[in-house]
């Protein structure tokens, strides 16, 4: 190991990344850290410096970051069978198979592993599109599903849109969220603008795909009976319905799966993200009768593979056995009681918090999109050097999200928040200082 890792500094890493990552790979920070390890809730720098981890890899490390229980598992299988594929026969997969049969809500209990997210969307696309002899799908403005061709049609984010040929063949609809409208009136003109699609293109869709809770567009939750009347309306045209769990599963939100809060059952659910803990595992669910359509030969090279399967094995049992589905409810409460806390000392700068469970986003306000963002960005750098990594999203890069690992404490959340308070009560003294001092800041 001491001669494949050199030890190098954040300086040569960045170099190195520079001249031999394609442009497109960033990073948030414009003095990033070298991070070496992690344990649990907390990352550790190349010169020992430790921060708590309030991103979770973007809602990755649900269990923890080198969890010790899974990572044990993972190890003790990746010196028995690191590899085969789905056609061979293996204990782990076809075990973790009908685990995700006990998990899933509903009748879903037939499972497709793949890799990544992206891959378990292009699945369940494929799986839409082979069940109801259609082509066409439904999305929801500013969701992202992933970089694949197909995925990056149902994305409605631009930033992330970057195939210039795409086929444009995909409906958007808004999503039920408007700044300045109620959450009511915004959900009416989005089933409004699903009846006008379904009225005109209903006879060629095959599924609509939407994320519960909608992750990089800024943590944007649906009103209650959201997907409800999203449900009856596909039904009636015989459309399927794609759950895109892969930031939102796993007890993310304070429940199993995000779904559940709305008291839907998708015809087709996609998991990565947490399902793994770090290590590459996903997958597409669905009923019986659907997955009778996936009938022509197929299989996954390195989906499902043993480590894989061991590690989501363990994650389950983890999330099981340590309850972090009621303590990221219970814990999710305390944070976003902490943050609303904070939008009232510093309304100017926060526009809004929402979120469920440890999911949550915080708004920032600004003159401009361009001065939120920067203003994020701030946050970002500043609560890095106070030793607490955040992440941002929206679609002007101006929510702070808050997703960190599940076994995140109470004590972490208190100190993160104080820390926080610190960098936007900084902000804010800025913000005021020309209309409190002008003669100062015309001096300046």
């Amino acid at each position: 190991m001491s001669e494949i890792l050199k030890a190098l500094d954040a300086e040569t890493v960045a170099e190195l990344r520079e001249n031999y990552f394609y442009p497109c790979t960033q990073h948030f920070y414009r003095q990033p850290p070298l991070i070496v390890r992690g344990v649990m809730q907390y990352l550790f720098d190349a010169g020992g410096k430790r921060y708590t981890d309030f991103f979770a890899g973007v809602s990755v490390v649900a269990c923890g970051h080198c969890n010790p229980v899974i990572a044990e598992a993972a190890a003790v299988q990746l010196q028995r069978l690191q590899h085969t594929s789905t056609i061979y026969l293996t204990e782990p997969n076809a075990l973790l198979a009908q685990r995700m049969a006990e998990v899933l809500p509903g009748e879903l209990r037939r499972t497709f592993f793949v890799n990544s997210g992206t891959e378990a969307n292009e699945g369940a696309l494929l799986l839409a599109r082979r069940h109801t002899g259609r082509k066409h799908f439904i999305a929801l403005e500013h969701g992202l599903h992933g970089r694949s061709h197909l995925t990056m049609e149902v994305t409605g984010l631009t930033m992330w849109r970057s195939d210039p040929f795409l086929a444009g063949d995909t409906a958007f609809i808004p999503r039920p969220f408007q700044p300045g409208v109620s959450p009511e009136e915004a959900a009416q003109r989005s089933l409004e603008a699903l009846d006008r699609v379904l009225a005109s293109r209903g006879q060629e869709i095959a599924a609509m795909i939407v994320e519960p809770i909608q992750g990089n567009g800024g943590i944007i939750i649906p009103p209650a009976g959201y997907f409800r009347e999203v449900r009856e309306r596909l039904d009636r045209h015989h459309i399927l319905l794609i759950a895109d769990e892969i930031q939102t599963g796993f007890g993310r939100t304070g429940r199993m799966f995000a779904m559940e809060h709305f008291g839907v059952v998708p015809d087709i659910m996609t998991m990565a993200k947490a399902l793994g803990n770090g290590v590459p595992a996903a997958a597409f669910s669905t009923t019986d009768a659907i997955a009778a359509s996936m009938n022509q030969p197929s299989a996954s090279t390195f989906g499902g593979n043993p480590v894989a399967a061991v590690t989501a094995l363990a994650v389950l049992d983890y999330i099981r056995d340590a309850g972090l589905v009621s303590r990221s409810q219970l814990l999710g409460e305390t944070l976003r009681e902490g943050l609303m806390r904070l939008k009232e000392r510093h309304r100017p700068l926060i526009a809004d918090v929402r979120g469920r469970g440890l999911m949550l986003g915080v708004e920032l306000a600004g003159s401009s999109p361009e001065e939120s963002a920067q203003r994020a960005d701030r946050v970002l750098e500043e609560m890095k050097d106070l030793g607490f990594i955040i992440g941002k999203n929206g679609i002007h890069r101006n929510v702070l999200a808050f997703q960190p690992p599940l076994v995140v404490t109470g004590e972490d959340i208190r100190l993160m928040l104080a820390a926080l308070d610190q960098v936007l009560t900084s902000m804010q003294a800025e913000a005021e200082l020309p209309e409190r001092h002008p003669a100062t800041a015309e001096r300046k």
